[in-house]
């Protein structure tokens, strides 16, 4: 139970500060029947715990082997996250409303996956802070561990989703597409730091 616990207030303090699952799922919320936003919920969760589990059990040691690899998914991730912080810019107040209800399940899962496999930091976080807990775990440690860590996740995302959904008509389009300028700012300001670490790493 100690390593659960352990695991799972580790998984929420990763998965709590702002990023860019927590818009994607926070946008889906806002926008989507509550059915259909705890459908996006689960879908990040599963991209999340994948993810987790990726890192856990040997991402970083093939990171830290191969330094090359960090570089390119650290230019590449970043290029992801430029595109999703200016589409997000360049949104039209009367779009959002119908972006999330008519985005079919199959955009859905692809976009969940993008916001999770293909955020450079994340995956080298992931990989760097749960590698290194693997590391200094033993077996039977290891186990609960990263239930713990996995439970964090479905916990965090269902939870945000209902907190969000439930106050949906407290929003209306303009303050959200005011959310949506402020994250697409914050975003765009990322994937560039993040284009840039990868391409100094080069130099």
């Amino acid at each position: 139970m100690q390593f659960f616990i352990q695991g799972l207030s580790l998984g929420l303090a990763y998965a709590a500060p702002i990023g860019l699952q927590n818009m994607f799922v926070i946008t889906a919320a806002l926008t989507s029947k509550r059915r259909r936003a705890f459908m996006t919920a689960m879908i990040v969760v599963f991209f999340d715990v994948t993810l987790a589990l990726a890192c856990f059990f040997g991402a970083g040691a093939i990171m830290e082997k191969f330094q090359w690899l960090r570089t390119i998914i650290l230019i590449v991730g970043s290029l992801v996250v430029l595109y999703i912080g200016i589409s997000l810019l360049k949104s039209k107040s009367t779009d959002l409303k119908s972006s999330a209800e008519t985005m079919s399940i199959r955009k859905t899962i692809s976009s969940a996956c993008i916001v999770t496999w293909f955020n450079p930091q994340a995956l080298i976080d992931g990989t760097m802070m749960l590698g290194a807990f693997h590391a200094s775990l033993l077996p039977s440690e290891s186990i609960p561990f990263i239930i713990g860590v996995s439970t964090a996740s479905c916990i965090w995302f269902n939870g945000l989703t209902l907190i969000i959904s439930v106050f949906s008509n407290k929003f209306s389009v303009r303050i959200i597409r005011v959310i949506n300028i402020v994250c697409g700012c914050i975003i765009v300001f990322y994937g560039a730091k993040l284009f840039i670490t990868g391409v100094t790493s080069i130099l």
